[in-house]
């Protein structure tokens, strides 16, 4: 009997305990990436589509992308984990994934629920993190990964801890747009504060605004157009129809303090593509056209996949 209550007590440590625990899994000499071509052959109003890869690496930190930020032939990309994962573009087989795990995050690193990042806006030596369970941006040196400055602003203590920053952008001016999963408004709405400047800075001026957007689609990135316009990455998950997304735009000139800005629909992702979890966007251009990347993410699950698409925004 004494054997038998030891055996469950492990087994119930081995089910429960990574749930709340992080740790660096065990990793090669050298994380790797590999891809498969992904075709999509619906057409997707507002958007050409110009290629799709399925990820894969051989270490087990790759993956649960949740942003992306592309910029001078490298993929900069984001985990809910903590966990900074870049490589370079054109994709090559095999190639070396530069993978770098935040040490410094707002609580314990070796709690999930304190490492869990959501959003991501890059700017020159800076990288600004917005960490969804705690409702905070810190900002990083992008050598050094070392805590640069950190805030967790007034407006956003109350948002839901599991729903909290899920999407950031960098916008004209230097000013900040961070936006909500979803909010206490009801379904169609998401809360967002506009900062006239670092989010991280305590004296920046900031101002909290609505978001009316798709019924039942969650924000989950943004980013800025070259035009000034604001893009929305926007996810639904239904148990019979499985994951669709919505990508929708919005004039910058719309976002007033206490305001409510609505958001006009680019292009629909209908669930019969199957193109799992849409999570990170970022926006480049290439001769002369808008380019769109789009990223998946996987949860770290066998059966959904990580897969970095791009697009040329019908301008």
């Amino acid at each position: 009997m004494r054997i038998l209550l030891s055996l469950a007590a492990l087994l119930l440590l081995a089910t429960f305990a990574p749930l709340r625990l992080y740790r660096d899994p065990p990793v090669p000499d050298e994380a790797r990436l590999w891809f498969d071509p992904v075709a999509l052959d619906a057409p997707i109003g507002g958007l050409a589509f110009l290629g799709g890869w399925a990820l894969r690496s051989n270490d087990r930190r790759f993956g649960g992308i949740s942003a992306i930020h592309v910029e001078d032939g490298e993929v900069l990309a984001l985990s809910d984990r903590g966990v900074l994962l870049g490589f370079d573009l054109p994709l090559r087989q095999g190639a070396r994934i530069r993978i770098r795990p935040l040490r410094e995050v707002p609580g314990n690193p070796e709690d999930k629920r304190d490492r869990d990042t959501e959003a991501m806006a890059v700017r020159g030596d800076s990288i600004w993190v917005a960490f969804e369970r705690r409702n905070s941006v810190w900002r990083y040196d992008r050598g050094t990964l070392r805590r640069a400055g950190s805030a967790a602003p007034e407006p956003m203590r109350d948002w839901f801890s599991n729903s909290g920053p899920e999407a950031m952008a960098r916008l004209g001016g230097d000013r900040f747009l961070v936006v909500s999963e979803r909010s206490r408004r009801g379904a169609r709405f998401s809360e967002a504060v506009l900062f006239e400047g670092d989010p991280t800075r305590s004296s920046t001026r900031l101002a909290q605004i609505a978001i009316r957007r798709p019924q039942d689609y969650r924000v989950t990135d943004a980013a800025r157009l070259p035009d000034g316009r604001i893009l929305l990455l926007h996810r639904r998950f239904s148990y019979f129809e499985g994951v669709s997304a919505k990508l929708t735009s919005l004039d910058e000139k719309d976002l007033k303090p206490g305001g409510f800005a609505s958001v006009s629909e680019v292009a629909h992702f209908p669930a019969s593509l199957k193109l799992d979890n849409f999570e990170g966007l970022s926006v480049t251009r290439e001769d002369g056209r808008t380019i769109l990347w789009i990223a998946t993410d996987d949860n770290f699950n066998a059966v959904q996949r990580t897969l970095l698409l791009k697009f040329a925004l019908d301008d």
